[in-house]
């Protein structure tokens, strides 16, 4: 639960700062701070988060799909030292933007969401599983790489499933105008044990690379 160092890379030439969207009140916002730092995660949480992503699927699937929401990941691969070669286990995948701007990219894609109906509108170019993240139905220590575009943290079930020298990607595609969203340096504060990382802009966004310290 401390950050060991995280540093900021130059911003990316391609950023752009984001347009007002979601404050620090927004419902998922206070959501997501708060099951990050502990709060329980509950039955009706979980309901309601789904029911919502649900009905938002069809829009989804078009309207958050662009070069601009890529770039953070993108740059992520390319700045950040994070491995292509492993399995990358993605949750709150959506309909498959992170799928799209990995294929090609990295070995294996794993995509989980609540959301049913955002799995059906993703490519199959990956396994798509549906499972609640605060109880995945995956083995400890099965990922080389957690990525989360956009994506409730659940801080002991990533820890859970990464490997010892896994690597945790964090994407926020709207900055700190993302509805759920957390900063780098809470995102390595709530994760369990001493984390180190790189963290930059670009996009619309920014991305963080985490990876735990020699002797967490």
């Amino acid at each position: 639960m401390t950050v060991a160092g995280l540093v900021a890379l130059p911003r990316h030439p391609d950023y752009r700062r984001p347009q007002p969207f979601a404050g620090p009140d927004h419902p998922m916002r206070v959501l997501t701070r708060a099951v990050a730092f502990g709060e329980p995660w509950t039955d009706d949480d979980a309901t309601r988060v789904a029911r919502t992503f649900d009905e938002l699927a069809p829009s989804w699937s078009t309207d958050h799909v662009d070069p601009l929401k890529a770039a953070p990941l993108l740059d992520a691969i390319d700045r950040g030292g994070v491995p292509t070669d492993g399995r990358w286990v993605e949750l709150g995948s959506g309909t498959g933007a992170g799928c799209r701007a990995l294929d090609g990219r990295v070995r294996e894609h794993v995509s989980l969401d609540l959301s049913f109906r955002m799995l059906a509108h993703a490519p199959d170019r990956s396994l798509r599983v549906q499972a609640d993240s605060s109880q995945l139905p995956l083995t400890d220590d099965c990922a080389d790489v957690v990525l989360m575009i956009n994506m409730i943290l659940f801080p002991r079930e990533v820890d859970r499933i990464l490997r010892p020298h896994g690597h945790v990607v964090w994407v926020n595609t709207l900055g700190d105008q993302t509805p759920i969203h957390l900063p780098p340096d809470d995102v390595a504060t709530a994760l369990p044990g001493a984390w180190s990382g790189v963290t930059a802009k670009a996009g619309t966004g920014f991305w963080t690379v985490l990876r735990r310290t020699a002797d967490a």
